[in-house]
C-alpha cells in the first residue's frame, strides 16, 4: 500500500521537460538551460526524482517522510558532489523545500498545477539574513 502521506505528490510522477532560467551563475540572465526530468514511485515509500539539463546528470532527488516527525523530506544528491537534506511541504498547488545548513541556506518554492509547475530558488551565504535568487526553474509535462 503506497503511502498516504505522500499521495499528494503523484502529481509529479511521470516524464517532464524542464527550463532552467534566470539564474546568476550562468553566462548572462537570459541564458536558458533545457532537459528533462522523470518522476516515479520508488516503491511504495518513497518517490524519485532524476533531471538532468543538456544531456548532462543534474538533479537526484527521493522524497519520503518520517512518520514520528510528521515531516516531509528529501534526500538530495547531484554530480559535484553534493548531498543534501531538505525539509519540504505539499500541499495543493504549492511545494517548498529548504534547508538551515551551517555552509548555507537555500529555499525553493513551486506551484503546482497537473501539466507545469513553475518554480524558483534561493539561497543564503549568511544564515538567513539576506537572499540571493539561484534560479527558475519550470517542468513541463511531457
Amino acid at each position: 500500500m503506497r503511502n498516504a502521506a505522500l499521495a499528494s505528490m503523484d502529481v509529479l510522477v511521470g516524464a517532464w521537460g524542464i527550463t532552467l532560467e534566470n539564474a546568476w551563475f550562468l553566462e548572462s540572465m537570459d541564458t536558458q538551460r533545457h532537459g528533462t526530468a522523470n518522476v516515479r514511485w520508488l516503491g511504495d515509500s518513497f518517490i524519485e526524482f532524476d533531471a538532468e539539463l543538456e544531456g548532462e546528470p543534474t538533479w537526484h532527488f527521493v522524497f519520503g517522510r518520517s512518520d514520528p516527525a510528521q515531516q516531509l523530506f528529501a534526500l538530495y544528491h547531484d554530480p559535484r558532489p553534493t548531498s543534501r537534506l531538505f525539509r519540504m511541504t505539499f500541499a495543493g498547488d504549492e511545494w517548498h523545500m529548504w534547508r538551515e545548513d551551517a555552509d548555507m541556506h537555500q529555499r525553493f518554492a513551486a506551484t503546482v498545477a497537473a501539466d507545469r509547475v513553475t518554480g524558483h530558488w534561493d539561497a543564503s551565504d549568511d544564515q538567513g539574513a539576506t537572499w540571493r535568487k539561484d534560479f527558475d526553474v519550470i517542468f513541463d509535462r511531457r
